[in-house]
């Protein structure tokens, strides 16, 4: 009997030892197999997780962010010891004593799915499975996906320190919102550092991980703050938190940004406009895509942020100057229905998709939407402004100045009334006016974002920073950059490279030129250029030339120096990659952009040297290191402990000469008198010496100005985006001119200005300006000016050039002569009267001494 039992026994300890021994050996087999081909482990100790890139400003101060996860990495060091509880509380509390998977938990929830037949499917993943899963696998529940789970976490464990698992762990997690890691997360929901957090808030952060769909702080705000509450109680179980604290932050209110209970992190930074997204541009082209969104470059910009708005400023008043004088209404074009008014009207305008980022020097515009039309003033809804009591009004006398653009584009009647530009529903912008004096509110005023656009920039002569940079009305209405991206005519603005060189070939700011009619045959017919004027003035110097914008005075001169030297000049300034050599070229004719000119004209202002323009001062990597600095000057003496009294550091420049520097300064000079006697001269008045050109185009598509001090150079150009006429009364001085006066007036007051620096190698003579002939050194008067020659060179006074083309007989050339078909007088530079016959012809007036 007792063989028997122990026969029994023995062979039930057998079979049952075989069987631990079959299932041992399929599991090992079954690890031995998908171990073979798994992802390697080890990359994860060189791993950078995806981080964002950020802009500042040369101030310090965050300006814009660019990331496709937004992610702030965190090292383990940097996070706090609550906040790895609060996680390792609420999805692995086990983590410190594993060996990357828990037997425990496994079974748990075996146990679990069995028990409710497959309706509690949970996940036992610990932190190192769940990193592997993140990082080297996918994201399906499978069986044959844990086990490799399990392998590789056991592997990591191998390979990394506690720490450094929780630390890309931490980093990696999707927490909702855009946010991914706990840096980013905390910002997001609490505008705080992890430093800053309550065990609270950590506890809601570390509920999140689970389904952070499922767990919004404002949707799900009642299962959030369970979820939470639930972590709270592990943190206490877990030792980490007293029984005293563990009451005190479970009784606290469940708090986030989304909820409006902090403010956002992002009201801190402007709403993104034309100069960032230029960077990200810029950047993207030569980094890479990649690396700009994912990278977690840091990115020292150029602008000036005060300048910046102030550019803004100067550009929108001048566009929307212009589309007031044209007296016609077009609005938004956006409504809200019936119901929507019916309901509640404030949520249905927050979501209508108009821009909200336009600011004047004026005020902010408001989105406001029509409420009702009475028979005169008509009552609106403003969003972010409260009822005023009897209702907030645009009254009648606001609207007289326009005409409503129908939409099939007939014009309305000269508005009288409200309703006759105003329908119920319709969604306008509005600014306060208010009294010029005291500020005081006297009403609201209906606005609209013009058609014409246009842009403008500004930056340093001698860095080429750019300092501020508008690439049209509003960023949110239009993201093309006209700064950057919009190719136009520059018309006579592209003068001054005519006029470079013909300086640099010889010629002097007193050689005469006749400016007289001109025929060209081309290919596609008879070219006859004429001034703007639709009239000719005969002999002038190259000064008036350029002071008057003369269109004739440029093409005879382009002819006699010759086109592929004008070519070559506008080519080596940046102006072109590749220039026509056609005689309309030299009167701007082809296409180029505002970047490229204001750069260009840089290198006048700064006596011939080149310069890049640059939006970027400094890049670093997420280490810190410098991958890329513009400025490649060195400074000899700023690692000296300290200099001699009255000594500043020497800055040594290799930069290539693209201008002899007289002839820069010979430029410059003769610039300066488009703005204090030229075409400019009504609209730029700085209290510094400043130089500039105007331009104009054919009937008036694009009108410019680009002007300079001794230290900033800006530019502006208004015209529509599909080029049309902007009208007869269109130009460059009377429409960019202001907007360039605007701007500059305050950079004055920041940057001031001096006298343009006189290069060494020449001497100044007094010449009449109008007829280029030479004066006495004691000569005084309005007709007037110093011009600057080359030392060594023998100048001769009166010579004239007419770009060999034969002027036509019998031309009328002066003005004054057209008072009489008889004849009449005219007054020579000296004061003296002249009488020209009524058959005047081009060989009965001399060469000089006329206007």
């Amino acid at each position: 009997m007792t063989r028997f039992v122990l026969s029994f026994f023995g062979g039930i300890f057998s079979f049952v030892a075989l069987g631990i021994l079959m299932v041992a050996l399929t599991i090992g087999g079954i690890f031995w197999m998908y171990a073979r081909d798994l992802p390697s482990h080890e990359s994860l100790a060189q791993y950078q997780p995806p981080t964002i890139s950020r802009i500042y400003s040369g101030e310090g101060n965050l300006i814009d962010e660019f990331a496709r996860e937004r992610r702030l990495f965190a090292s383990a060091d940097e996070i706090p010891d609550l906040v790895k509880q609060a996680f390792i509380s609420a999805e692995d509390k086990n983590f410190y004593h594993h060996a990357g998977y828990d037997p425990r938990g496994i079974l748990s929830a075996m146990f679990d799915a069995v028990k409710s037949r497959g309706q509690n499917v949970r996940g036992a993943s610990t932190i190192p499975q769940q990193v592997v899963k993140n990082f080297l696998l996918s994201g399906d529940r499978q069986a044959e996906r844990k086990i490799k789970e399990i392998i590789l976490a056991a592997r990591l464990e191998n390979t990394l320190t506690k720490d450094q698992i929780l630390e890309l762990y931490l980093n990696e997690i999707f927490l909702g919102q855009n946010s991914y890691g706990v840096a980013a997360a905390s910002q997001t929901y609490f505008n705080k550092t992890l430093a800053e957090l309550a065990p609270h808030e950590a506890a809601m952060l570390a509920s999140m991980p689970k389904a952070p769909s499922d767990y919004h702080p404002v949707r799900r705000k009642e299962r959030l703050l369970a979820r939470r509450n639930y972590v709270l109680r592990e943190m206490y179980q877990n030792g980490y938190l007293t029984k005293e604290e563990y009451e005190v932050e479970r009784a606290a209110p469940l708090q986030s940004v989304q909820n409006g209970d902090f403010e956002s992190f992002r009201m801190a930074l402007p709403p993104r406009d034309y100069f960032t997204d230029e960077i990200r541009r810029q950047v993207t082209d030569t980094f890479g895509e990649g690396e700009f969104f994912t990278g977690g470059l840091t990115v020292r910009a150029t602008i000036d942020e005060e300048m910046q708005v102030k550019a803004a400023y100067a550009l929108r008043d001048g566009l929307e100057k212009y589309d007031r004088s044209l007296g016609l209404w077009h609005g938004t074009e956006a409504t809200l229905t019936p119901e929507e008014l019916a309901g509640d009207w404030r949520e249905a305008l927050a979501a209508a998709d108009i821009p909200r980022d336009i600011d004047t020097s004026e005020g902010p515009w408001f989105p406001a939407v029509v409420l009702e039309v009475g028979s005169s003033d008509a009552r609106i809804g403003i969003e972010g402004v409260p009822n005023a009591e009897g209702g907030n009004w645009i009254p009648a006398k606001d609207v007289q100045w326009a005409r409503k653009v129908n939409k099939d584009g007939s014009r309305g009647r000269q508005a009288k009334v409200a309703g006759d530009l105003l329908d119920v529903g319709d969604v306008v912008y509005v600014r306060r006016m208010t009294d010029d004096n005291t500020g005081e509110f006297i009403r609201w005023t209906l606005r609209q974002i013009p058609r014409v656009q246009g842009a403008f920039m500004a930056m340093d002569v001698n860095t080429g920073r750019v300092l501020a940079m508008q690439g049209g009305f509003s960023y949110q209405d239009s993201v093309y950059n006209r700064a950057t991206q919009a190719m136009r005519q520059p018309g006579s603005s592209f003068k001054p490279f005519v006029y470079a060189a013909a300086l640099d070939s010889g010629y002097t700011p007193a050689t005469i030129v006749v400016d007289a009619p001109i025929e060209v045959n081309t290919p596609q017919g008879l070219w006859r250029p004429k001034n703007a004027s639709n009239k000719y003035y005969g002999p002038a110097p190259l000064r008036t030339g350029i002071e008057r914008s003369r269109n004739l005075m440029t093409v005879r001169l382009a002819q006699e120096v010759g086109m592929p030297i004008v070519a070559g000049y506008a080519e080596k300034f940046g102006v072109y990659d590749k220039m026509g050599g056609y005689l309309a070229s030299a009167l701007g004719s082809e296409e180029t952009t505002l970047y490229r000119m204001v750069a260009a004209y840089a290198m006048f202002a700064n006596g011939g040297e080149r310069v890049e323009p640059t939006l970027v001062d400094r890049i670093q990597d997420r280490y810190g290191r410098t991958i890329y600095r513009h400025d490649k000057r060195q400074c000899l003496e700023c690692q000296m402990v300290e200099l001699d009294g009255g000594k500043a550091p020497r800055i040594v420049s290799d930069r290539e000469r693209v201008m002899d520097p007289i002839t820069a300064y010979q430029l410059t000079s003769m610039m300066q008198g488009v703005v204090e006697r030229g075409t400019a001269s009504r609209t730029v008045n700085l209290p510094v010496p400043t130089a500039g050109k105007t331009g104009t185009t054919n009937d008036a598509r694009d009108v410019w100005f680009i002007g300079f001090t001794s230290n900033i150079v800006a530019g502006c150009y208004i015209g529509y985006d599909s080029p049309h006429s902007m009208g007869r009364g269109a130009s460059g001085g009377g429409m960019c001119g202001p907007v360039f006066q605007a701007f500059m007036t305050e950079a004055v007051k920041k940057y001031g200005g001096g006298e343009f620096e006189v290069p060494p190698g020449g001497h100044f003579i007094k010449i009449n300006r109008i007829t280029g002939e030479q004066m006495a050194d004691n000569a005084e008067g309005d007709y007037v000016v110093a011009e600057y020659f080359r030392d060594g060179v023998n100048t001769i006074f009166g010579r004239t050039y007419d770009g060999g083309f034969a002027m036509t007989a019998n031309t009328r050339l002066f003005d004054e002569v057209l008072a009489g078909r008889q004849g009449g007088t005219v007054e020579s530079t000296s004061g003296k009267k002249a009488y020209v016959g009524p058959r005047a012809s081009v060989g009965t007036i001399s060469s000089g001494g006329l206007y």
